[in-house]
C-alpha cells in the first residue's frame, strides 16, 4: 500500500483542546441551572408557606364566622361552605358540595322565590332579603341573606357568595339593644329630674327662708298689736266713763271719728291678719318640706293635708275654673315622705286639670278610704278618658299625649317610681260613664 492510500490522522493537540473547553462550558451552564433551580426552590417554598398561612387564615376566619356562608358557581351549585352552615343544616361538606343551593330552602315556594331573586340580582348583588331555610332538625327558620357576585379578571360572572343570619338572632339582638336604649333613656330622665329637683329644692328653700323672716315679724307684731288694742280699748272706756267726759269736746270728737266702730272692727281685722300670716307660714312650711323631695326620711304623713294643699295650689294656678270635690275620711295617714307624696298628688291633680280643660264644667272628684292594709285615693275626672293603646304606656319615661312643648312625659313615670318606693301602687283606668280614674294605694298607718 502506498502512502497516498492511508487515511489522514487528526492533530492530537487541536482535538484535545476543543473537548476540554466544551466540557468547561457545559459544567458552567450546569452550575448556573443548578443555582437557578435552588433559587426557584427557595422561592417556591416561601410561596407555599405564605399560601399555607393564607389558607389557614381563611379557614380560621370561616370557622369563626357565626353567619352562614355559601360559595356557588354560576349555575347555583355549591362549591364551598363554612362550619356555621354545616351546623345549621346538619350535613357535612361532602354532602353539600356540588348540590344545588336551592335545595337548602324550606319548600318549593321558597325555592322558586330564591331562583327568581338570584337570577335577577346575581350581577348587582342582593342585600337583606328574608328567606325560609330548612334547618337540621326539620324546622323552618327565617334567614336574612345577602348575595355578592364573583367575577373573573375579564369581568365574567364566575358565581356568587351568599351570606346569611337567622332572623331570630337579629330580633334578639334588636330587643337587647332596645332594652338597653330604654334603660339609658330612663336613667337619663332620672338624672335630669334629679338635677332639676335639686335646683328647684335650693330655689324653694331659699325663697321659703326669705319669706319666713318677714312673716314672723308680721305675725309677732300683729299679736302684740292685738294685746295693745285691748289695753287701748280699756283705757278709752275708763276715760269716757264719767258724766263730765260725756259732755266734753273729746266725747264729740270720739263720735265724729267713729272711735267706737273702729274699736269694734279692730278685733276682726287683727284676727284676719293673724289668720293670713298663719296661712302664709303654713305655705312656707309646705314649700320647705317640698324642697326636700330628694330626701326619703320616713315620717307619718297626713294624706288629708297633702290632698288639700295640692288641690289648693293647682286650683289657684289653673287658667279656667276647675272644680274639685274632696270626699275623704278624717285622719288618713301613711308612712313616707310628705314632699314626695305631695309631688305625686299635685301631678295627678294637674293632669286631671289639663285633661278636662276643654269640658264645659271641668271637674275632679277625689275619694277614698282604707281598704285592707292600704289607704286608697281615687282621682276621677270628667275628661275624654285615655286611649286604650296608651293605657299600657302611661308610666313609661318620656311618653306623653300632650302637644310638643306642653309635657315632658316624666310626671307619671316619676310619680310611679315614688309610689313604688313607698310600697304602694299607682294605676289608671277608664270609667264606664266616661273620664279617667287614677288609683293611688299606699300602706296605711292605723291609730
Amino acid at each position: 500500500m502506498s502512502t497516498t492510500d492511508r487515511p489522514a490522522e487528526p492533530h492530537p493537540a487541536v482535538g484535545e483542546g476543543l473537548g476540554e473547553q466544551a466540557w468547561i462550558e457545559v459544567i458552567q451552564k450546569m452550575d448556573e441551572v443548578y443555582n437557578d433551580l435552588l433559587q426557584y426552590e427557595v422561592a417556591l417554598e416561601e410561596k407555599n408557606s405564605a399560601l399555607e398561612e393564607s389558607h389557614q387564615f381563611i379557614e380560621s376566619v370561616l370557622a369563626s364566622m357565626s353567619d352562614i356562608l355559601i360559595v356557588c358557581d354560576r349555575h347555583g351549585n355549591i362549591e364551598e361552605v363554612n362550619p356555621a352552615l354545616r351546623h345549621f343544616v346538619g350535613r357535612s361538606s361532602e354532602e353539600l358540595v356540588s348540590t344545588p343551593v336551592f335545595e337548602l330552602f324550606a319548600d318549593e315556594t321558597e325555592r322558586a322565590k330564591a331562583r327568581d331573586v338570584f337570577n335577577r340580582h346575581a350581577r348587582e348583588g342582593l342585600h337583606d332579603c328574608e328567606f325560609f331555610l330548612r334547618s337540621g332538625d326539620g324546622s323552618t327558620v327565617p334567614v336574612s341573606m345577602n348575595c355578592t357576585p364573583r367575577v373573573s379578571q375579564t369581568g365574567k360572572l364566575m358565581g356568587v357568595v351568599v351570606t346569611g343570619r337567622p332572623v331570630g338572632e337579629l330580633r334578639k339582638a334588636y330587643q337587647a339593644l332596645r332594652q338597653a336604649h330604654d334603660d339609658l333613656k330612663r336613667t337619663q330622665g332620672q338624672l335630669l329630674h334629679a338635677e332639676k329637683m335639686v335646683s328647684l329644692g335650693r330655689l324653694v328653700a331659699g325663697v321659703a327662708h326669705e319669706l319666713n323672716n318677714p312673716i314672723s315679724f308680721v305675725l309677732g307684731n300683729v299679736l302684740s298689736l292685738q294685746r295693745y288694742a285691748q289695753r287701748l280699748e280699756n283705757y278709752l272706756a275708763a276715760v269716757h266713763s264719767t258724766e263730765t267726759a260725756k259732755t266734753d269736746p273729746v266725747s264729740s270728737l270720739r263720735a265724729e271719728l267713729r272711735i267706737d266702730r273702729i274699736l269694734a272692727d279692730m278685733p276682726h281685722l287683727i284676727d284676719g291678719m293673724i289668720e293670713g300670716a298663719e296661712r302664709t307660714r303654713d305655705i312656707v312650711d309646705a314649700l320647705k318640706r317640698f324642697s326636700a323631695v330628694d330626701k326619703m326620711t320616713p315620717e307619718q304623713v297626713n294624706l288629708n293635708e297633702v290632698v288639700e294643699r295640692s288641690v289648693r295650689w293647682v286650683v289657684q294656678s289653673a287658667a279656667a275654673k276647675f272644680e274639685v270635690d274632696i270626699d275623704l275620711p278624717a285622719d288618713l295617714h301613711c308612712v313616707g315622705s310628705s314632699g314626695q307624696l305631695q309631688q305625686v298628688v299635685m301631678n295627678l291633680v294637674q293632669n286631671a286639670c289639663d285633661a278636662t280643660a276643654r269640658q264645659q264644667q271641668p271637674k275632679l272628684r277625689i275619694s277614698g278610704g282604707v281598704e285592707g292594709d292600704m289607704a286608697v285615693l281615687r282621682f276621677s275626672d270628667n275628661g275624654p278618658g285615655i286611649a286604650e293603646e296608651h293605657l299600657s304606656r302611661l308610666f313609661e319615661p318620656f311618653f306623653t299625649t300632650k302637644p310638643v312643648g306642653q309635657g315632658t312625659g316624666l310626671g307619671l313615670s316619676i310619680s310611679y317610681g315614688i309610689v313604688d318606693r313607698h310600697g304602694g301602687k299607682l294605676s289608671a283606668t277608664n270609667l264606664p260613664q266616661g273620664g279617667a280614674e287614677f288609683c293611688l294605694a299606699l300602706p296605711v298607718v292605723r291609730g
